[in-house]
């Protein structure tokens, strides 16, 4: 099934593009969680970011570091942060937030974790790591 970001790379929907490459296609975000907030998606279908083929992968990232400068410079923030998020459209998407300050986002305040469940948690993961 063809994405929404498909659509939009196709030029099938209209989008605010700031940066297009033989890999990847950056736009702002409709729906921003801040102003500058702008997708990056790889140019082929590919849920997760662990399944992104190089040199797609890659080029996700560079296009970030093109665009972090100017996203930063254009709203005046302090850092671009920057994050693989999002179930709602099965088609990886890297997104860049400019902020002033971590007050920008809601986290949710969560207790410290036991450390017994961190180490545990670690070991199980060196250990698929390892397998």
């Amino acid at each position: 099934m063809t994405t929404i970001f498909s659509k939009i790379i196709a030029g099938e929907i209209p989008s605010y593009k700031l940066y297009e490459d033989e890999f990847t296609f950056a736009f702002l975000d409709i729906f921003p969680q801040v102003p500058g907030h702008t997708i990056i998606v790889p140019k082929i279908e590919v849920d997760h970011f662990t399944e992104v083929p190089e040199p797609y992968y890659s080029a996700i990232f560079q296009t970030a570091k093109k665009l972090a400068p100017a996203l930063k410079k254009v709203t005046g923030c302090n850092r671009v942060c920057a994050a693989f998020l999002g179930y709602q459209i099965p088609h990886c998407h890297y997104q860049l937030l400019p902020t002033a300050s971590e007050a920008d986002f809601v986290w949710s305040a969560m207790p410290q974790a036991k450390s017994e469940d961190l180490q545990l948690l670690q070991k199980n993961i060196l250990s698929e790591l390892d397998s």
